[in-house]
């Protein structure tokens, strides 16, 4: 699946994007703000990665930004399932592109393509000192359940406090923004 906004692609991961993607995701900053992540991140982490990537049933995105002409990756954003009913959002964006709105923007696509898949509740969470990350949420319509929750952070090697949100997608689009800008294809 392929989701297109204003400014950027969201499309799957191919091998052929390792060391791209090991180039945008290796910096400490965005590691130790990832779960899964390991650090230092290294080409064989994005091999890894990709090789496991997951299929169409799983709106799983690299971020690729389109400007001055060229295009780059610039992130990654999924909903993925939960051992409960629900399903988590997840995104990280390399520093030079922060600050510009892309996560909020790639998030819509990634949670419109999910509803569009039928998922009807997610959730999300952010370590307490990236409050960065409990912006967007809120932004694209999360509430916080007022849970804290401690979780294993690989980049960090131990456990750091979550604050969780959620948001039901099942009685409104998934998509805050205007529809039809933003557009999905197989």
């Amino acid at each position: 699946m392929f989701v297109r906004t204003p400014r950027l692609t969201l499309r799957p991961g191919w091998p052929e994007d390792a060391p791209e993607l090991a180039q945008a995701i290796g910096h400490e900053g965005v590691v130790r703000n990832l779960a899964r992540a390991p650090w230092p991140y290294a080409l064989a982490d994005a091999e890894a990665f990709l090789a496991d990537f997951g299929g169409p049933e799983m709106p799983r995105f690299v971020i690729c930004a389109h400007a001055a002409g060229s295009v780059r990756i610039i992130g990654m954003v999924g909903v993925e399932p939960l051992a409960s009913a629900a399903h988590e959002l997840g995104y990280w964006i390399t520093p030079d592109a922060q600050g510009r709105g892309y996560a909020t923007e790639a998030a819509r696509g990634a949670l419109a393509a999910a509803h569009a898949l039928g998922i009807r509740r997610v959730e999300a969470g952010h370590f307490v000192d990236n409050p960065a990350s409990g912006r967007v949420l809120r932004k694209l319509g999360f509430v916080p359940t007022g849970e804290l929750r401690m979780t294993q952070s690989r980049g960090r090697g131990g456990e750091v406090e979550t604050v969780r949100f959620t948001r039901e997608l099942a009685d409104q689009p998934a998509c805050d923004d205007d529809p039809a800008r933003t557009r999905m294809a197989a």
